[in-house]
């Protein structure tokens, strides 16, 4: 319906949700050499349109005229396990949007040369991966009349000796390696302890008698925003097969994850700024905290910072979530790098500034036994400054160098789900209070059982 007859040449071009199309057409009389390139967003085509037209200047018209389509979403109808090949064991992914061209109100379709289409990758580009230019045939994809002329990590150009319905499919190897299960089976046992003692942590702050000045909001929230995050996430690992068809489920699981990621560094941060505050004011800790930064405010901080990112991230790319993988894309995945990126340095700040505080605090101390109890407190703020470092700043730090090698991967694995473990011992199962009554609740749950708290312990002169 798009095409008119023209003496020279004319083009027509709509944009619907479902499909993108342009329309070229060329009549006896026209003058290019060649016809412009044909784009959507995720596709264009090279076609030799004046030759075809000139194989029909013995018909009536004289002309011919290119239909070009893009057919958006399309690809989760005409899978990639529609491609049959010998190996088949291999798995095959949609690498582009489906396109279709066809040469409408054209008497000799005969192609003069071979027609080239260069496809978007709409998904990340795995490196060894082999790539097939494909087109549909009734019920199955085939590559009969079509290969690839070009590709790297963003395109591939094909070229093919026939119009038709295109799409680009990649194989890559299924072998998983026993590395990988042994990988898969250590990411479930680490994150389910790591979760067990998040959640240990998380029910000794909420229902142990904390002395007034303590302010455990921070470390409450830090807790929950890690169980939320990492329970998601492996729930979502686990069940990624089962989640992928449903694009939408895939895309909300993917930007609640990229917010209760932000939180837990949020959160992070703001515990590393009352740990600083802490060990800068030792002599009125039990105060500080409270006057400097109210738990209204922490609260606000810890989820807004986070939301408004993700909020941002959304309105400007909200295509930038990968249904595949249920996480970010890589051109967006700055909008979570970058807030962590400067949160570890600001962190690292925090961390030095601190050392050099509790240095300079024991260093002033006098050796006397009536200050055993302050070396005592500084000694072990100084242990517990330096295990939060590591726990909340070190794994993320090794995750840039992930690929790099096989052990600093598991190490981690390893640090990066045991958050919740280090949280537990250090906040909770070192503080002599916490043990204490840890204790009086054991004795609670069962009677006749034999447990001294440090009150009860003798005495050594």
């Amino acid at each position: 319906m798009l095409v008119k007859e023209t003496g020279t040449c004319d083009r027509d071009s709509f944009i619907l949700e479902s499909v993108e199309a342009q329309v070229f057409m060329v009549g006896p009389q026209v003058t290019l050499n060649k016809i412009p390139r044909l784009d959507t967003t995720n596709a264009s085509v090279d076609i030799d349109l004046i030759g075809i037209a000139k194989n029909n200047s013995n018909t009536r018209s004289g002309s011919a005229a290119v239909a070009f389509m893009s057919l958006n979403s399309m690809e989760n109808l005409l899978k990639a396990e529609f491609f049959n090949t010998s190996d088949n064991t291999s798995v095959k992914t949609m690498m582009s949007t489906v396109i279709s061209a066809t040469l409408p109100k054209t008497t000799n379709k005969q192609l003069t040369k071979p027609v080239n289409f260069t496809l978007k990758h709409i998904r990340e580009f795995v490196s060894g991966g082999n790539m097939s230019c494909v087109y549909w045939n009734i019920t199955e994809w085939i590559v009969d009349g079509c290969s690839v002329l070009d590709t790297n990590s963003s395109y591939t150009v094909c070229s093919c000796v026939h119009l038709s319905t295109f799409a680009l499919i990649m194989q890559t190897s299924s072998t998983a390696p026993e590395d990988d299960h042994l990988m898969k089976v250590l990411n479930l046992v680490a994150v389910s302890v790591g979760l067990v003692f998040n959640s240990l942590a998380l029910l000794t702050f909420g229902f142990c008698r904390w002395k007034p000045g303590v302010n455990n909001v921070a470390r409450i929230n830090l807790c929950i925003s890690l169980l939320s995050a990492h329970l998601l996430f492996l729930l979502t690992q686990q069940f990624l097969t089962h989640i992928k068809p449903d694009q939408m489920l895939c895309n909300v699981l993917s930007r609640f994850l990229h917010f209760l990621f932000l939180s837990c560094f949020v959160w992070m941060f703001i515990e590393a700024v009352l740990l600083y505050i802490c060990v800068k004011n030792l002599s009125q800790i039990s105060s500080r905290q409270r006057t400097v930064l109210s738990s209204r405010f922490l609260i606000v901080i810890g989820y807004v910072i986070a939301l408004v990112i993700v909020g941002v991230s959304v309105g400007l790319f909200p295509e930038g979530y990968d249904s595949d993988k249920c996480w970010i894309k890589l051109n967006l995945i700055w909008s979570f790098l970058g807030p962590v990126c400067v949160i570890l340095a600001i962190n690292t700040i925090f961390f030095i500034s601190i050392i050099i505080s509790l240095n300079s605090t024991l260093s002033k101390l006098n050796a006397e036994v009536s200050r055993m109890k302050q070396i005592f407190f500084c000694r072990r703020m100084f242990f517990k400054t330096l295990a939060q470092f590591v726990v909340l700043g070190c794994p993320w730090i090794l995750g840039f160098f992930t690929e790099s090698s096989k052990v600093v991967k598991i190490l981690f694995l390893i640090l990066n789900s045991q958050q919740g473990t280090f949280i537990f011992l250090i906040y909770c199962l070192l503080n002599n209070e916490v043990r204490q009554q840890y204790v009086k609740w054991m004795r609670a749950l069962f009677p006749g059982l034999e447990l001294k708290t440090i009150k009860d312990a003798p005495k050594k002169h």
